[in-house]
């Protein structure tokens, strides 16, 4: 996608040293747009705990990339494999919540058993990652497609009058590699010329909507507007949303949805309204042996400040303010989960089902168990 009319992604190979591994630093966006180097599996940990980079596709991209920063760690003995299992799991345990991450991991140890030397292990790293990111934006360019025939319906129905779409935190390309998957039918549609525009919640407590996904929308030139996180019933209520799009972190075999915390409030009240509630995912981001997704799906408990603080632009500078008292418990659970009775439908990368086991493994029978 562009950024100041630049095409970028979100995640790629310095093109004058492959030892070193570039990302997007959205931890200063829409302030600053800053490329951070990551040269270590430390650092490439870091990225993803912190939040340097986040959004389910991108962690499963930096974990890839961060196994391969890991193989040029490991020690060229037969302690190898040993260390790249070890890194694995430094890497899966820095944010618990997105699968794309262990699948990630998993793929890339998968794919060193074919090396018979560390040297022919580190390009087999290098490869693999390369093959994750670049199949994460074509599976989020297909959503696109098929995302698309759902708002060009609407539009027909409503005699090309405006489209409405709610979205909730940010599952845009800085979620993932490239398109994104919430966002992807929207920015088909927009190029496409269907008349459209979009609602973006604020998403507290790190305001990735108002942060991220704006600055998305503004890059591409869609029309979008933000609004509280507590507006979008309000909304709805009103006949000013057409359809709820969202993406996710982890979703069950069975069809529930773990995504950014608020998005089952916002399922809830599109259901009271009649409102169509969509998610967005590729296949990576299915958990094939899980079925119950609220006592199941483990939810990430992030710091207090997050919610105790806010941050902004103020006088040039990025600055940090204390928005409770001084003294204030907070708790921050980063996610919830919205059951299948509340989604409408699923829109992969393979096409469009229902929220069940049957049209889910119908759509990927590779998974059947």
């Amino acid at each position: 996608m562009r950024v100041n009319g630049k095409p970028y992604r979100t995640i790629w190979v310095n093109s004058d040293d492959e030892k070193i591994i570039q990302v997007i630093d959205q931890r200063y966006l829409p302030h600053k747009f800053v490329i951070e180097d990551l040269s270590s599996l430390s650092g490439a940990v870091t990225a993803i705990k912190d939040m340097h980079v986040r959004g389910a596709g991108l962690i499963g991209a930096t974990a890839a990339y961060g196994m391969y920063l890991a193989a040029m760690e490991a020690p060229e003995d037969g302690s190898f494999d040993n260390f790249m299992e070890k890194a694995g799991e430094r890497l899966k345990s820095s944010r618990p919540t997105a699968v794309n991450l262990s699948w990630a991991v998993d793929r890339q140890l998968t794919a060193i058993e074919d090396g018979t030397s560390a040297g022919d292990k580190i390009l087999i790293a290098l490869k693999s990652a390369g093959e994750i990111a670049d199949m994460d934006a074509e599976n989020c360019r297909r959503i696109g497609e098929h995302g698309f025939e759902i708002i060009s319906e609407i539009s027909r129905r409503k005699n090309g009058k405006t489209v409405n779409i709610l979205t909730h935190c940010n599952a845009g390309w800085l979620a993932f590699v490239d398109f994104g998957t919430a966002t992807a039918p929207i920015y088909a549609a927009f190029d496409k010329g269907i008349d459209l525009h979009v609602w973006v919640d604020e998403t507290r407590p790190r305001n990735q909507g108002a942060s991220l996904t704006a600055w998305e929308l503004e890059n591409q030139g869609v029309p979008y507007t933000i609004i509280s996180d507590n507006a979008g019933g309000h909304l709805m209520q009103h006949g000013m949303v057409d359809m709820v799009l969202v993406g996710s972190d982890r979703t069950t075999v069975t069809g529930d949805v773990a995504n950014k915390t608020g998005t089952y409030l916002k399922a809830l009240a599109a259901l009271d309204n009649r409102v169509p509630f969509y998610v967005a995912l590729p296949s990576s981001t299915f958990d094939w042996e899980l079925e119950d997704g609220i006592n199941g799906i483990p939810i990430e408990e992030r710091g207090a400040d997050e919610v105790r603080y806010i941050e902004g632009l103020c006088e040039g500078e990025i600055k940090r303010v204390l928005l409770t008292p001084e003294n204030s418990r907070a708790a921050n659970y980063a996610f919830d989960v919205t059951p299948a009775r509340l989604v409408t439908r699923l829109i992969t990368e393979k096409g469009i089902c229902r929220p069940d086991r049957k049209s889910i493994l119908e759509m990927f029978p590779e998974n059947k168990r």
